[in-house]
């Protein structure tokens, strides 16, 4: 069964993660260059034999609306959606990622030195968007 995988965008850093086979298990896989994306995504897809779909996270506000790297994402998905229309593209509200990493990094026993690699919280972000659109789908 092909893998999911799923993107925490930034303007310098993509934290990424993926499912395993069954897609049962988020795990944590890359942080890389946001310029570097489209070459990764490519190259994991035909790597992997497909991808069964990409999840990114949408960044949004408390009150639900557009922030300053919303269009920037949005962007992103456009050019995923075209580059590889074979693969189905899902959005996932983002809030509250960066802190739920940064509690979870803490709840894991990570000292305050690796908590402040943000290489590290972008992939465990991206693990935590993959975890919850696993989460919510129906069983």
């Amino acid at each position: 069964m092909p893998r999911l995988l799923a993107i925490d965008y930034g303007n310098k850093r993509v934290g990424l993660a993926v499912t395993d086979p069954l897609q049962i298990i988020a795990t944590p896989l890359d942080t890389i260059h946001s310029k570097d994306l489209f070459d990764f995504v490519k190259k994991y897809h035909q790597q992997e034999g497909g991808l069964a779909g990409i999840i990114i996270g949408m960044p949004r506000t408390l009150m639900n609306e557009a922030t300053d790297s919303t269009s920037a994402v949005v962007g992103v998905v456009r050019k995923l959606r075209r580059e590889l229309p074979e693969v189905p593209v899902h959005e996932v509200d983002e809030r509250f990622t960066s802190r739920m990493a940064h509690q979870a990094m803490r709840d894991g026993g990570l000292g305050q030195k690796a908590r402040r690699d943000k290489a590290l919280v972008d992939r465990v972000s991206a693990t935590i968007i993959l975890q919850s659109f696993l989460d919510s789908r129906p069983l």
